[in-house]
């Protein structure tokens, strides 16, 4: 794309933006803080999910030392919901870091962003150029998608190494007065016209420009090899209530997979899984199955599948539990942070 091309290309799409962008709360301010969080949440999750955490989230961590100094199990629970919660861990280790190595102020270059937990070169793109107004390249799957039609490049975006050839072709095109209003306007139109199928070609106002609309090809593009396919895990979930009417909840540990997030009691069931898991691992007794069919439904995460079958069991307690595992109030289990799958569970309890 010559010189001339480049100025109108950058010229439509940011006027573009201006009069048709999406509002957002995360556009009504500069503070990059702020812009940490909402970038921090769209990861991987759809834009009208993320609104009312969003808002709920900076009603109760308006400030960055409100939220690095926050209970994790507070921090969770305001996540609930959400997903991915290494995120949320990696958000608050990252705004401490900021609070007490960098008296509260987010870096307003790469160099330092970069070094902050839970911030890649995406996320400090679109800090930098939307909230300090700089010109750097904020690569995502909506941006790749839009530029492989446009610049009619064929390189397997599932590739990690791909990225640097969108990253160099970001930094050509991105309107330098105006970064981040040119970053997000990619990610608006990846999002709003330039959608994975069935593209709105009559409605982008950089068709003229766009080298996969002039071919004819734009449902060819991106280029992307097919994902590996998901492990599946079984598992058997015991939601087990003594005679006071209190059900049995473990935390989970504190590192993989939903770290430090509460669940009901899960067995695995493999070949060599035994009858009696549940209530050797508990020490526990099944008096009586109240539901045999109580619950089964799957989860699916970005690299498994969860199969639950669930049973609602009556059961005394023999002897000690496990340290992580208690029988608490339903009450009292609603105010800890849950997955979604067990949420699923909780929800049709009394």
């Amino acid at each position: 794309m010559n010189y001339q091309y480049k100025n109108e290309f950058r010229h439509h799409l940011v006027d573009w933006f201006n009069r048709e962008k999406r509002d957002l709360p995360w556009r009504r301010t500069s503070d990059p803080y702020k812009i940490w969080v909402s970038e921090i949440m769209l990861q991987q999750t759809r834009v009208d999910t993320v609104i009312p955490y969003y808002n709920r989230f900076l009603e109760k961590y308006p400030t960055m030392q409100s939220l690095a100094y926050a209970p994790q199990e507070e921090l969770l629970k305001m996540w609930e919901g959400l997903g991915y919660y290494s995120r949320a861990r990696n958000l608050q280790a990252g705004v401490k870091e900021v609070v007490e190595k960098y008296n509260a102020v987010v870096p307003d270059n790469r160099h330092d962003l970069s070094k902050l937990k839970g911030i890649g070169p995406y996320t400090a793109g679109a800090i930098l150029s939307i909230a300090y107004n700089k010109p750097e390249h904020a690569v995502d799957g909506n941006v790749m998608r839009v530029l492989s039609r446009v610049l009619h490049i064929e390189e397997d975006i599932a590739l990690p190494k791909t990225r640097k050839v969108f990253e160099e072709a970001v930094d050509m095109l991105i309107d330098k007065d105006y970064p981040g209003d040119f970053n997000q306007a990619i990610m608006d139109l990846g999002a709003m016209i330039c959608t994975p199928t069935s593209p709105k070609c009559l409605l982008c106002p950089v068709r003229d420009y766009c080298i996969a609309f002039q071919e004819g090809d734009t449902e060819q593009l991106p280029i992307k090899s097919k994902k590996i396919k998901t492990k599946k895990v079984i598992y058997n979930i015991y939601v087990a209530v003594d005679k006071q009417g209190n059900y049995l909840i473990e935390k989970r540990p504190n590192e993989g997979l939903l770290a430090n997030m509460w669940q009901f009691p899960m067995i695995e069931m493999t070949k060599e899984t035994t009858k009696d898991a549940f209530e050797k691992q508990y020490n526990v007794q099944i008096e009586n199955y109240l539901n045999n069919d109580f619950m089964k439904f799957k989860h699916i995460f970005s690299h498994l599948t969860w199969e639950m079958e669930c049973y609602l069991v009556q059961v005394q307690q023999l002897n000690q539990l496990p340290a992580n595992a208690h029988f608490l109030p339903i009450g009292k289990i609603r105010e800890l942070p849950m997955s979604v799958p067990m949420l699923k569970i909780l929800n049709i309890l009394n």
